[in-house]
């Protein structure tokens, strides 16, 4: 950036903090795509006439509610609820919502922002939204997650719709929760509609979308390698986290011929020089998905594995790392052990999980290094794809769904290239993937006027 281009950041930026204080990953996230669109909107004074990233930042409306319910010793729990409703300039508000204790609204203004650019960039009709609470489901019986969902889905009801705002899941909500969520948001409108994805294959749910972001990640990453005649095989890949994204981005990883040595959750990792095979994974998907364990027990099940407490695997050598956990997990130490040792690829599995500084380190030694707006977009791609087989009543094979997924995300590889291409040929991601997704979304603002 030149000095004007720095100074209409700094500016934009004084005026974000200013309206919106106290939230620093909102302000993260919205100082990263300044940057990126600063030489762009600098040559541009109608983008700068017409304020088109001043409106994106200011939410069209912001949801948040008061969620009693009751726990299974008969005493009222009190959380709170959110749902942030950024940008509907393409189509309704898609996102997901996330229950953790972490839930505030900074961070749901954050990920609804970073939505936004997603969902722009699969080319799928959707605009940007993200919703949740924080209220943590681990340790609940399932009969409290239900009574806190009716509860949470009885406020949240008046807002959504699927021609409005369509939900999904996200951290703390899988199958069980959007159940739950969808059985009472039918049984207060009385109407059956394709208002949640993520919903059950037999009640309108899609193929391949459990699977979809660690497939997409994949999809994107293979894109990636391929720019400089790589692949998977033969590499070895770290992995965070151990839910749905990690455990599909483990398992395509290890299908296109890598070697997955690490998962986490919030205790700590484990490593695995063997590899995390089929049988191993099965397990994993056992343990966390239907015994809700800890990551720890697959040394147990498998001795010859090592477990570190309160640990994160970003010092293990590797030739591709995934985090794959969630926002900031992988911080500027960490991202340079990675290079140090001998890294060549990161691609965001996650939601924004490097700091700044990690990002810079990145760019810095011209790895290639994708945000997870761009590579893990698979995940919406396929609720987009699960919104259009509801619309038509429909439902596509396995097959067809995976083939319009692995073309979603060769689409958004090109877009990001397109954008992102440097003078030398290097192909900075972050860029591509800011430009790209905020140029559709301008173009529909200018066309929608002053609204």
């Amino acid at each position: 950036m030149n000095n004007k281009e720095k100074q209409w950041v700094e500016n934009f930026m004084a005026q974000i903090v200013a309206k919106n204080p106290n939230e620093p990953e909102f302000h993260q996230a919205v100082r990263e795509v300044a940057e990126s669109l600063a030489e762009n909107i600098v040559a541009d004074p109608a983008l700068q006439q017409l304020k088109i990233l001043e409106r994106i930042a200011e939410p069209e409306r912001v949801i948040m509610f008061r969620v009693p319910w009751l726990n299974d010793r008969g005493e009222i729990e009190i959380n709170r609820g959110f749902r942030v409703q950024m940008n509907s300039a393409l189509g309704p508000y898609k996102g997901g919502i996330r229950f953790h204790a972490s839930v505030n609204l900074s961070i749901m203004k954050f990920l609804a922002f970073e939505q936004t650019f997603k969902n722009s960039l699969t080319t799928l009709p959707m605009g940007g939204g993200k919703g949740g609470s924080d209220f943590n489901p681990k340790g609940r019986s399932d009969n409290e997650v239900m009574r806190f969902c009716q509860s949470f889905i009885t406020e949240l009801q008046r807002h959504i719709g699927a021609d409005t705002d369509v939900p999904a899941g996200d951290i703390g909500v899988g199958a069980r929760e959007i159940g739950f969520m969808f059985g009472q948001y039918k049984r207060l409108r009385d109407e059956f509609t394709g208002t949640f994805t993520g919903k059950g294959l037999d009640w309108g749910g899609s193929l391949l979308r459990p699977e979809a972001t660690g497939y997409g990640l994949c999809y994107f990453t293979q894109q990636m390698l391929a720019t400089r005649g790589d692949s998977f095989e033969g590499k070895t890949v770290l992995v965070s986290g151990s839910g749905n994204v990690a455990q599909h981005a483990c398992e395509k990883a290890t299908a296109l011929g890598a070697k997955v040595v690490t998962l986490s959750d919030s205790s700590g990792y484990i490593y695995d020089a063997d590899g995390i095979d089929e049988e191993k994974l099965a397990y994993v998907k056992l343990l966390k998905n239907v015994y809700r364990g800890r990551i720890k027990e697959y040394c147990e099940k498998y001795p010859s594995a090592k477990y570190f407490a309160g640990e994160r695997p970003w010092g293990v050598k590797c030739d591709i790392a995934l985090p794959c956990a969630t926002q900031n997990e992988l911080n500027g130490e960490e991202a340079q052990r990675l290079i140090d040792n001998g890294c060549k690829c990161v691609a965001e599995g996650a939601n924004m999980p490097s700091t700044p500084e990690a990002i810079n380190i990145f760019l810095t030694n011209r790895i290639l290094y994708a945000p997870g707006k761009a590579s893990n977009a698979g995940g919406v791609a396929t609720s987009g794809l699960e919104m259009s087989q509801n619309s038509m009543r429909i439902k596509w094979t396995k097959e067809e769904v995976d083939e319009k997924l692995h073309s979603i995300m060769q689409n958004i590889h090109e877009v990001c290239v397109k954008y992102g291409s440097e003078e030398d040929g290097y192909v900075n991601y972050v860029k591509g993937a800011n430009i790209g997704g905020f140029m559709k979304v301008a173009n529909a603002m200018i066309a929608h006027g002053c609204v």
